[in-house]
């Protein structure tokens, strides 16, 4: 069974590779495409500017429940049905969004939405990694990450057709049913896309009592990833991803208004995004390419340590005026950098999913992730609130962001090298937080 994780065809491959770019790509749409919309959706709703708020918040806290509940979904009942439930009932959230009547009935939906997002990524992520080649896991999960930029530009671009093509009050309805396009990507993966052939060859050892006793009377995954060994993984990932995510969201939700501050005009703030959406996904490619060879820390410490750069000369230029043009712009030039940067977080699904053993996966890939998402929302407030204390200047403020990334960064120093790690069915339940080095996996235990 030590093989078992290479007995895939290269089609089988390629449906999981296809489906989870899809679906990273349109869960990403679907977070984004609010942000958008939602002037249109507090004006036709008439929505208060904290109702607005709560909708954004009930979401990503949605996404937290929808990480872990789906972790342990994926754990229990395996990769690919997790993955199919997710997409349904984001799909689900998306669609009843679009004809949400009240503030009330908006909140709801996007509370289901946000669920069925929180467990996609993770979903993906586990099944992805447990079927690709193990020499090209960073370049395949940078591959994956990339389709955030694809979603963020769709997104861009859908909301400002729907704005202008249809009247207000459909327009933003139109932008939203767009996004339970995941509908169809489920009949793909049911009938294209294979279960992981490790995490059912370790259900059917469970299912006939044939593992190891400490296996047989493990706790639910969530808790185990909170016992022995994982307890430092799980700790250590949760301050990488919280430390990123505060980081990404101090800066990523309060450019556009440093930019229009500047003199920048909508047309010019879309240009922009356009133009960092394509800078990242090159970024992701080029880092999955290395990442396989310089290994993981190098991919996630060298990308930190650029968007702390690109963060320290957006406060130099913040306060310079549009030049009327992007491409002369200095504060664009550094925020591209900055987007550069935000790459490391390619990394974060075949990192986690090479620190964890089969049987917590899915659940420890998943909560890491969602937890830190959850810590990052918290950025959005802080920053407005540290605005008085740094005299006034939004960019400044923004500078919070950087003690969260150097927590992250001290965070991937300690956690140990995996790239390339081979996966088995069976791996040793205690051990030490060093173990996990050594391409081969010699320190787990195999049958």
């Amino acid at each position: 069974m030590a093989g078992i994780a290479s007995n895939y065809t290269r089609r089988e491959q390629a449906s999981v590779l296809v489906s989870t770019f899809l679906g990273y790509g349109l869960d990403f749409y679907n977070i984004m495409i609010v942000v958008f919309l939602m002037g249109a959706i507090q004006k036709d709703l008439n929505l208060s500017l904290t109702q607005a708020g709560l909708i954004t918040s009930v979401t990503l806290a949605g996404s937290i429940v929808g990480g872990i509940i789906f972790g342990w979904f994926g754990d229990k009942l395996g990769r690919k049905a997790s993955l199919q439930a997710t997409l349904a009932l984001f799909s689900a959230g998306a669609v009843l969004s679009a004809f949400s009547w009240d503030f009330t009935s908006l909140l709801i939906f996007r509370l289901i939405a946000g669920i069925g997002l929180g467990g996609e990524w993770g979903a993906g992520e586990v099944l992805f990694n447990e079927v690709w080649d193990r020499k090209k896991r960073g370049f395949g999960s940078c591959l994956i990450q990339a389709a955030s930029t694809g979603g963020f530009a769709m997104a861009v671009i859908v909301a400002v057709w729907a704005g202008t093509t249809f009247n207000p009050e459909w327009g933003w309805r139109i932008a939203l049913l767009i996004g339970g396009c995941p509908i169809l990507l489920m009949i793909y993966i049911r009938y294209s896309m294979p279960e992981s052939r490790l995490w059912l060859a370790y259900n059917e050892l469970r299912k006939h009592g044939e593992l190891p006793m400490d296996k047989q009377t493990a706790k639910s995954p969530l808790l185990e990833i909170f016992r022995g060994a994982s307890l430092y993984y799980t700790v250590l990932g949760m301050l990488l991803v919280s430390g990123y995510m505060f980081a990404y969201y101090s800066v990523s939700v309060f450019m556009p208004r440093i930019m229009t501050i500047a003199g920048a005009t909508p047309e010019v703030l879309r240009t922009v995004s356009l133009i960092l959406a394509a800078t990242v996904a090159v970024g992701f490619v080029t880092l999955g390419y290395y990442s396989d060879k310089i290994g993981r820390k190098a991919a996630v410490g060298v990308p930190i340590v650029l968007s702390i750069v690109g963060v320290i000369g957006l406060n130099f230029t913040a306060n310079g005026a549009f030049p009327g043009s992007v491409f002369v712009w200095p504060l664009v030039s550094w925020y591209l950098i900055w987007g550069v940067g935000t790459t490391c977080a390619g990394m974060f699904g075949p990192w986690f999913a090479e620190l964890f053993p089969v049987e917590i996966r899915s659940s420890a890939v998943s909560t890491i992730y969602m937890t830190g998402r959850g810590f990052g929302s918290i950025a959005p407030a802080a920053v407005p609130a540290l605005v008085p204390l740094a005299g006034g200047e939004l960019s400044t403020a923004m500078m919070v962001g950087l003690p969260a990334a150097a927590i992250a960064l001290a965070a991937a120093w300690c956690l140990p090298e995996t790239a390339g790690r081979s996966f088995a069915v069976v791996e040793s339940k205690e051990r030490s937080p060093g173990s996990a080095v050594g391409a081969e996996g010699a320190a787990y235990e195999r049958i």
